[in-house]
């Protein structure tokens, strides 16, 4: 078995400056790291929402909408984690599914009651200003040509 209990000097290793842009690289976009755990967690309480309040009797087109846009909200967060370079783009999608979000009571539902509505502009206006923390930070994060 080899001995690797005298480890050397990192600075010597031939490839040192690659790996260190490299992982420059991959760090450089991550300034809004702190926002993907919040989108998610907003996404998974919008699927889990018409439950929470209970009002799947009441509104089952909104449960299934409700469901399907937290899902969606989730996945952007995943793809925020997974490949920030290329998803950060669509945090603008998050903002338009924020704006839905505020007015689909009215237009997916039928005469929805107060705590409906509420519910659902508070996480149409999260929504929003997480997209727009997003978007605007990976816009000042954006490499200059």
């Amino acid at each position: 078995m080899a001995n690797v209990s005298h480890r050397g000097d990192m600075t010597t290793h031939p490839d040192v400056s690659e790996m260190r842009d490299r992982y420059a690289r991959m760090l450089g976009g991550r300034d809004v790291a702190l926002v993907d755990g919040p989108v998610f967690l907003l996404g998974l309480y919008c699927a889990a929402s018409p439950w929470i309040l209970h009002y799947t009797t009441s509104q089952p087109a909104l449960v299934t909408h409700n469901l399907i846009i937290g899902i969606a909200i989730g996945l952007l967060a995943l793809g925020f984690t997974r490949a920030p370079e290329r998803m950060y783009g669509l945090s603008w999608a998050m903002c338009a599914m924020g704006i839905w979000m505020i007015i689909a009571p009215w237009v997916v539902g039928r005469s929805p009651d107060t705590g409906v509505i509420i519910n659902n502009v508070i996480i149409g206006a999260l929504a929003i200003v997480l997209g727009l923390v997003c978007a605007g930070t990976a816009a000042k994060s954006a490499p200059k040509p």
